[in-house]
């Protein structure tokens, strides 16, 4: 029922909207004509009976002669101007020079002021030119007082101030008021965009920190369990621990493997928000390290340089990332390379340094399947901490990553001449 109510309504409004200006042009013209028209007549009485002569009028009574064709003619002449000075209301908003030129016109000639206080509202209110409207404003009150010369000046003041300045004043608020609804729903359209740019952006960060975490974590944790099932597969004696190593082993390959299609969903390679950082610190290398040894890779860590300058946290957690990815690699494409993991603390940096030999043998099984973002979201958080990263083959055929992390915020790119000679990258 109610819909049936406020459709036609609706209707009704949306018809009313989309013609509003149109409208208001009619509004505008025909509002005022019985106001034009009746002042061009009463004008026109006294001009005409001037011009024609006595025979117009009844010479006893002094009474306009009606019967006469002349009367109807010169009051249809006389209107003409007023009508033309309305119809001009159509262009008020593209020609708005013609309707105050016309309406001064007017003004001088016949001394009509209501087609001259229109035109001023109008262009008051649709126009910003301040200072033309100030001429034309100006060049109308000359006019004003050109055309009633002979009338006492309290007549001046009140037809200026009541045809004049109230239009003009009027048309100046609506204009001002319109503009200013015009740029309150400007900025709030804009700030609509800018909530929508925002949320996306967000969105977007935390599909990046999801998919970064996951890979840290799960990623790297799945890694080490398919390294140790396949070492069980391998050493096992009894055929009921090898098949279940191989279980284990074949489920968190695919594990894996659907791990990388999560992370490539969830991952936005443009977003350069920094996301929030993970917990492990440097003292959870040691543990990181006893991990991994036990899965049967051989470690040597070496840590030089000023190590009781203290580290930030987020250096801490960039450095033991870049251990874990570098251990994680030589676990995929190394399998029983001896590793290396070189730390050095400098005054303004932190070195970090995870270098493998060739591996020995190819392995007995297969490694477990790559996430493909490993390097990549590395680099990144590097990035977003000022630090530089580098990976690549060393001469002996093994593999090297070497990052510079910097714990007081300044870019570094080049260790320190006068270190440790031991340090990363020496």
């Amino acid at each position: 029922m109610r819909a049936w109510l406020t459709a036609p309504a609706r209707r009704v409004w949306q018809w009313w909207w989309n013609r509003r200006e149109r409208l208001a042009d009619w509004l505008f013209a025909l509002v005022p004509l019985p106001f034009v028209l009746f002042f061009q007549v009463i004008v026109s009485m006294g001009a005409m009976v001037g011009l024609v002569g006595g025979h117009l009028v009844y010479p006893e009574t002094g009474q306009p002669r009606w019967e006469a064709p002349e009367i109807f003619i010169g009051l249809g002449l006389y209107a003409l101007p007023g009508l033309i000075a309305l119809a001009l209301m159509f262009v008020r908003r593209s020609r708005p020079q013609l309707v105050l030129g016309f309406s001064g016109l007017l003004l001088l000639l016949c001394g009509n002021f209501f087609p001259a206080g229109i035109a001023l509202y109008s262009y008051a209110s649709h126009f910003t030119g301040r200072r033309v409207l100030a001429g034309w404003f100006g060049l109308h009150t000359l006019v004003l007082v050109a055309a009633y010369w002979d009338f006492p000046p309290v007549t001046h003041v009140f037809t200026w101030g009541m045809f004049l300045v109230v239009p003009t004043l009027l048309g100046l608020w609506v204009g001002t008021r319109r503009q200013l609804v015009e740029r309150l729903q400007e900025r709030a359209a804009r700030l609509e965009r800018e909530q929508h740019l925002m949320a996306e952006r967000a969105i977007g960060a935390e599909r990046t920190r999801i998919a970064r975490e996951m890979h840290d974590v799960v990623a790297h944790r799945v890694s080490l369990m398919v390294l140790h099932a396949g070492g069980l597969e391998v050493s096992a004696q009894e055929k009921g621990s090898v098949e279940t190593a191989g279980v284990i082993r074949t489920t968190g390959r695919e594990a894996l493997s659907e791990l990388r299609g999560i992370l490539g969903v969830l991952r936005d390679e443009e977003t350069d928000i920094a996301p929030t950082t993970p917990q492990p610190v440097l003292a959870d290398l040691d543990r990181l390290l006893e991990e991994w040894s036990g899965a049967g890779m051989d470690l040597h860590r070496h840590e030089t340089g000023d190590q009781e300058t203290p580290v930030p946290g987020p250096a801490q957690r960039t450095a033991y990332r870049v251990v874990q990815e570098g251990l994680t690699n030589v676990a995929k494409h190394a399998v029983g390379a001896t590793v290396t993991v070189n730390l050095y603390h400098g005054t303004d940096r932190l070195e970090i340094e995870v270098a493998n030999t060739p591996a020995p043998a190819p392995a007995t099984f297969s490694p477990p399947p790559r996430s493909g973002y490993g390097l990549s979201g590395l680099r990144e958080r590097i990035t977003l901490a000022g630090g530089s990263l580098s990976a690549g083959p060393c001469p002996d055929g093994g593999w090297r990553i070497r990052a510079i992390v910097p714990t007081d915020r300044t870019d570094t790119e080049e260790g320190d001449p006068h270190g440790d000679p031991r340090a990363p990258g020496r």
